[in-house]
Order: structure tokens, then sequence, then C-alpha cells
């Protein structure tokens, strides 16, 4: 009797997944809430950096951020993978790093830094530049590869646990190319969104794309029609999760783009303190506009020690700011957090001056 009921409960138990009812009670929704009340964020109803000023300027309401994309990254062509290997092993290994983001995703927060962006497609392993490695959560068809979902659950797990909130970003140029089709592009968005909906994650803002106006292979992945994929995450949502997407450094999305996104993303590539004031008026001074959170979530300026830097112009014109740091050429392991393999530690000088020039800047 004790074999037939043992039987009974392991099909109990598999019968659902047999029957593809593979979803979650409200009981397991995430402990972390992002959302937006006009230009401000809160994290679960509470103001981000709530009564915070710093040298006169407004910090509440705002999202420091750093960009973490590599956190899932690996490459599927063996002839580019060994670029990537670790200094100490001589070797790659995608679990080893998303370890070690993991590890560290405390000491930045602690630092008061509340956001990262990760992509399902990484960056440029290298800083900038495409040239071979194939790093995606997607299979050609648009379906989900379950190890980079492994991986990414580690991530989002964490930062649920941190309050922390996830600039979650689905493409990026130089891999959405292996994608067969725009039915494949399509299918990819509504998996993972419908994966993120399924898990209970609240603490995620999308990002349909990095820089939609640079190399994309699929038109719908372009600014004409990106916004397609925009309101697509929309709908399939039931408007739960915040969607936009990015546009090259200095330039300034359409007014499809800007009246659309739930928040407006910029890149500070290429800009100075003044180029980041032009950007956030020019927003601002959209007819499309209505009063929404303006986000860098790529910067790679510094001179956080300067009397004028990109990071102190974005929160002059209340503008939220996002790190971007690279390995340099003849700079060691420690430095840069797009380069792979990444030391997600705080270690180079680089990195010190940013952590605590953002401690000064939140209070933390």
């Amino acid at each position: 009797m004790q074999v037939k009921y043992n039987i009974l409960i392991l099909f109990a138990t598999l019968l659902p997944l047999s029957l593809g009812f593979l979803s979650f009670s409200s009981e397991q929704k995430s402990s972390t809430m992002v959302s937006i009340k006009g230009e401000q964020f809160y994290i679960n109803d509470q103001l981000t950096y709530k009564g915070r000023y710093w040298n006169d300027h407004k910090i509440e309401g705002l999202l420091f951020n750093s960009r973490m994309v590599q956190g899932i990254f690996d490459d599927s062509n063996p002839t580019t993978k060994k670029r990537f290997v670790y200094p100490d092993t001589q070797e790659w290994d995608p679990s080893r790093n998303t370890g070690e983001f993991v590890a560290a995703m405390e000491s930045w927060r602690s630092y008061g830094l509340l956001a990262f962006t990760l992509n399902l497609q990484g960056g440029s392993p290298t800083g900038y530049g495409n040239q071979g490695w194939r790093n995606s959560a997607f299979e050609k068809d648009g379906s989900l590869n379950s190890e980079y979902l492994n991986r990414l659950k580690m991530i989002l797990d964490k930062a649920d646990e941190l309050h922390m909130v996830v600039i979650l970003g689905y493409f990026y140029f130089g891999q959405d190319e292996y994608l067969t089709d725009e039915n494949a592009v399509i299918n990819a968005v509504d998996h993972i969104t419908k994966w993120i909906l399924d898990e209970g994650y609240r603490n995620i803002i999308v990002e349909i794309n990095n820089e939609c106006n640079i190399h994309y292979d699929h038109d719908i992945l372009k600014p004409g029609r990106v916004n397609e994929l925009i309101n697509r995450v929309k709908n399939i949502s039931k408007n739960e999760l915040l969607v936009s997407t990015s546009y090259s450094g200095k330039s300034i999305p359409s007014e499809e783009i800007i009246k659309n996104s739930d928040f407006i993303l910029l890149h500070g590539n290429g800009a100075n303190p003044q180029d980041i004031e032009a950007m956030v008026k020019k927003v601002r001074n959209s007819v499309a506009y209505t009063p929404k959170p303006i986000v860098f979530n790529e910067d790679d300026h510094y001179d956080f020690d300067k009397e004028s830097y990109n990071l102190l112009s974005a929160i002059e014109n209340y503008a939220s700011w996002g790190y971007f740091d690279y390995r340099r050429k003849d700079e060691g392991y420690e430095s840069g957090f797009q380069s792979i393999p990444a030391d997600w530690k705080i270690r180079s000088a680089r990195k010190k001056d940013f952590f605590q020039t953002l401690k000064a800047i939140t209070g933390y």
C-alpha cells in the first residue's frame, strides 16, 4: 500500500506540469516592487532615497544604476570563447561569472546603488564592438535557453532580496541577427515577458533593446518599429511591467517612443555635462512628453572630482544616472564591469571613485 501511496503523491505532483500548468500563486510574488509616480521611482511604495537632498539638489525619487549587462554571459562560439578565460584558471566559466556577480551585489547596494542594467544578449565583452561571439538567452526561434534562465533567476532572486531594481534589456545589436527572423524576435519578447510574469518578479523594468538606432538586423528592433514591441510587452503584462528602449549616446528618442515609454532612457556616451543638460531639456520640452522619469543607464564619463561632470549635470537636471565601465587597454583584470572576464568586486580606482561618490550623494 505504501508503494501505491507514493505513486499517487508523485502523480499529483507532476500532473500540473504535464498539463502545462506552469503558473505561480500570488504568495510567490517577489518581495520587491518597483513603481513610478510622475517623475519619481518608488520601491515597495516608498520613494527611493526618501527625503534625501545633496548640495541642495533633490535626490529622492531617482534611480542611480550601473551597467552590469554581462551577469549571465556565455559564448557558444568555441573560436571566440577562449578570449574570455579567467587569468587564474585559463578557462571560461559562466557559472562562476554569475556566482561572483551575485556575491558582489550586496556590496554595491551598501553604497546606495538601487538598480543595474542586465541584458539577455549582454553587451560587447571588450567594451565596444562585436567580433563573432554568440551570447544570447534566446534560441534561433526565440525560445528561451534554460541555462541562461537559471543564471538570470539567481540574479533576480538576489536583487529581490536586496530590494534592488533590474533594468532588464532583451536584445543587443551584434546578437539579434542570430534570431532567425522577425517572428523569432516576437517569440522571444513573448516568451521572456511571460516568464517574468509567471515567476512573479515585480522588481524589473524592461529595456526592449540597447541603442535601437545602431546596427540591428531586424526592422522591428529599429527606431521606426520598436514601439510595436514596447506596446506588446505592455499588452502581455496588462501594464504590469514598465517598459522603454534606449538610443545611442547624445541621441534623443523619437516622439513616439517618448509618448509610449513608461520612463525615458538616455545614454551619455560622447556627451559632456552641457550635453547632458541639453538632452534632458529636449526630452522635457518634447510635445510627446508627460511627467515620467528620465534615466541615463549608460555613461562612460567620470571625473567625479571635477567641478563639472556628467553625473552632477544629471542630478542638477533631476535625471537618474548610470555608470558604464569597461577595461581599457593595458588595464588589469580588476578594471571594468562590462569586459569579460569581469571582476564584479569594487577593486579598481575607477570603481572606487564611483561608489564613494555615490555613497556621498545618497547618504548610505
